[in-house]
């Protein structure tokens, strides 16, 4: 079956909200007969072209009949030429089941691997990473297709579905999710090394379950957060790559049109909708309270990276806290943490984390990482501990930071406040060891206040007092002039910690 040039005034509209606050739009379907006796596979096609004007999602209805084991789906589009600074053509896909594909239909959802893969399968005994394994029940299932970018001469493609009938002798997939500690890094009370933005072969990322489980350790992170593109499914298999000495921790990378937002600490299984933009708020809260309501956090990604889609656009009063620090330190860091400090300055603040958000092999797992106080490795005690801000970043496990301030007799650490008065002397100190080459610098509102070199031993205790009548709050940064690992910017971040407060 042959579709046409669907455009906003061409296309079959459907109710429901898909994605941009639109109407969903529905592509010409295909149908599927019931099996003639000795027909092993039943193949159907799909072809259009997409022009720049489209809307976000399309969906190809799948009319799947009775005695289906399994559905594989593969798609193609053309790549034509495009001046220089002109955006080609780039296509995601994924796969509704029949109990529905409307904007947060949680059930109806089989997978979604984005543009990285050209084909899945899906059956009961197993799935496509980024799928979910499942029965393939009689009913209308959805392909979903996002043109990401259409290129000016508009892009051309094809869908071939083909489903195979028959019994299926394999045992159905079961579930092992991660176990929910880490017997042998459980330090109780303590500051705990984490990344909270990592990629799988289950979305866009090049290395294994087992490969991550390997690179964490080796990096002397305490905990992971996986965090695959708008898919649940590697939250289903982590059991079988868990070891003693590493919590695994769930989570998604919620990647939509106007921005990323990594929902971490989810429950095993638990998938959140992407199909909307920044202009449909009242859906961003609606799942921003789904990941809260189970004990989520939301965490605004890389906001200045420049790429489509990924400089993010929503609101930060949802945000619970915003990753400042994306891989090796770039011009792109340095604006998120502008950012952030103007916000902190302006009496918003929100807890800074740094992550890898590391893909492929070649890039390091742990640089950076959040180390957070908690009060045990566990995933609640986690999430509390980052929402709170008693978190600083670093580049590697060699980096230590103890940062603190005291007056009147009392002391607050990372994300806490020190009540005193206003004419109260305050000492701030900043402890640093594994820093050679490096600058400490102690900044409140009003900017940098005092500075001071790292001698080559790499360790330093740096002191300054002030009062709450001049700081309302003050945070430390460890940078190294000459750049950083796998960077060449100058002025790498080392270690950046969240803010103590001063005063009343």
């Amino acid at each position: 079956m042959t579709a046409g040039e669907p455009n906003r005034r061409a296309v079959l509209r459907a109710g429901g909200v898909a994605a941009a606050g639109a109407a969903m739009s529905i592509l010409p379907g295909v149908a599927f007969a019931a099996p003639a006796a000795g027909t092993a596979t039943q193949t159907r096609t799909v072809t259009g072209t997409f022009r720049p004007d489209v809307p976000d999602w399309y969906y190809v209805p799948v009319d799947v009949p009775p005695g289906a084991r399994q559905i594989d789906v593969a798609y193609s589009y053309d790549k034509p030429s495009v001046p220089a600074g002109v955006r080609g053509n780039a296509c995601d896909i994924g796969m509704f089941g029949p109990e529905g594909h409307e904007l947060g239909t949680r059930r109806g959802f089989r997978g979604w691997s984005g543009g990285f893969r050209d084909r899945f399968s899906i059956s009961a005994a197993e799935a496509t990473p980024g799928y979910l394994a499942g029965p393939v029940t009689p009913g209308r299932w959805h392909v979903v297709l996002g043109p990401y970018t259409v290129a000016p001469q508009g892009m051309d493609y094809r869908v071939d579905i083909t489903l195979t009938f028959g019994h299926d002798d394999r045992e159905p997939f079961r579930p092992n999710p991660a176990p929910d500690r880490a017997p042998a890094r459980e330090r109780g009370r303590a500051w705990y090394r984490g990344d909270c933005h990592l990629h799988t072969v289950y979305s866009d990322g090049k290395r294994t379950p087992e490969e991550l489980v390997a690179d964490s350790r080796a990096a002397g992170l305490d905990f992971i957060v996986s965090t695959d593109h708008n898919t649940s499914s590697s939250q289903l298999i982590w059991g079988d790559h868990a070891t003693e000495d590493l919590l695994i921790l769930n989570g998604e990378e919620v990647t939509t049109r106007s921005g990323h937002w990594p929902a971490i600490g989810l429950p095993a299984g638990t998938w959140v909708d992407w199909r909307y933009r920044a202009a449909d708020a009242r859906e961003f809260r609606r799942f921003a309270d789904q990941v809260h309501r189970a004990g989520g956090l939301v965490t605004a990604a890389h906001p200045f990276a420049n790429c489509f889609g990924c400089t993010y656009e929503f609101g930060y009063e949802i945000a619970d806290v915003v990753e400042v620090w994306n891989g090796p330190w770039t011009a792109d860091d340095e604006a998120s943490v502008t950012h952030w400090d103007g916000l902190l300055r302006g009496g918003r603040w929100i807890p800074a984390i740094g992550d890898s958000d590391a893909h492929n092999p070649e890039q390091r797992v742990g640089l950076p990482h959040t180390v957070v106080l908690a009060d045990r490795l566990a995933r609640a005690e986690l999430l509390a501990g980052i929402k709170a801000g008693h978190s600083w970043l670093a580049e590697s496990e060699a980096v230590r930071l103890d940062f603190s301030v005291s007056g009147d007799g009392r002391t607050a650490g990372i994300g806490e406040r020190l009540t005193v008065g206003t004419g109260t002397p305050v000492t701030v100190r900043a402890s640093v060891e594994g820093v050679p080459g490096t600058t400490v610098t102690l900044l409140d509102q009003l900017g940098p206040e005092h500075t001071a070199t790292v001698p080559e031993s790499g360790s330093a205790t740096v002191r300054w007092t002030t009062y709450p009548r001049y700081s309302r709050w003050v945070r430390a940064e460890v940078r190294r002039p000459a750049g950083g690992p796998d960077t060449t910017t100058p002025n790498a971040m080392v270690a950046l910690s969240n803010p103590i407060f001063l005063g009343t």
